[in-house]
């Protein structure tokens, strides 16, 4: 069965935060579409990287 969105979301912030157990990581490799890891990674770096920006504008201005 594949992921659903929820475990793509928890499996990509808990990577993100370096806190993926080996346990998880293999249930991703195994069932899950590497497509939607990437996808989901990407989409989380964007918006991080808005965030950091944002912060460090209104903290300047």
């Amino acid at each position: 069965m594949p992921p659903n969105l929820k475990r793509i979301l928890q499996s990509t912030l808990a990577a993100a935060f370096g806190v993926q157990s080996q346990k998880n990581r293999i249930q991703d490799f195994e069932e899950g579409h590497a497509g939607w890891f990437i996808l989901a990674g990407i989409i989380f770096l964007v918006i991080f990287i808005a965030t950091v920006i944002t912060t460090v504008n209104l903290v300047l201005a």
